[in-house]
């Protein structure tokens, strides 16, 4: 069983940054790959980027590519997503889960943390 906390969110002007942070708990987090996705109101989930369990390898949407950077700090068991650029449309809830394979589908995660709210004013 894994939990997972997310914290950093807020509201940002356009152009600005964030950085969200994912804490888990457990001894075994080494051995997840984590994601963070994104939901924004009337939207379905959508992927926003990956990282494997050993920070080697990490997968991007299109649309954050060159904006957001996910990293992992195995120690403290934390996943961070780093956001830069930011765009209204980038407002959403972000999650982040964890899941056995490294993978751009939801349907591969098995744990999810509540969320928090990231509103990028224009």
């Amino acid at each position: 069983q894994v939990q997972l906390v997310e914290s950093g969110g807020g509201l940002v002007q356009a152009g600005g940054s964030l950085r969200l942070s994912c804490a888990a708990s457990g001894r075994t987090f080494r051995t997840y790959n984590m994601g963070w996705f994104r939901q924004a109101p009337g939207k379905e989930r959508e992927f926003v980027a990956a990282i494997s369990g050993s920070g080697g390898t990490t997968y991007y949407a299109d649309s954050v590519k060159g904006r957001f950077t996910i990293s992992r700090d195995n120690a403290k068991n934390t996943v961070y997503l780093q956001m830069t650029s930011l765009k209204p449309e980038d407002t959403a809830v972000y999650y982040c889960a964890a899941a056995r394979v490294l993978s751009r589908s939801s349907n591969h995660y098995d744990y999810w943390g509540q969320g928090t709210q990231v509103t990028v004013s224009s």
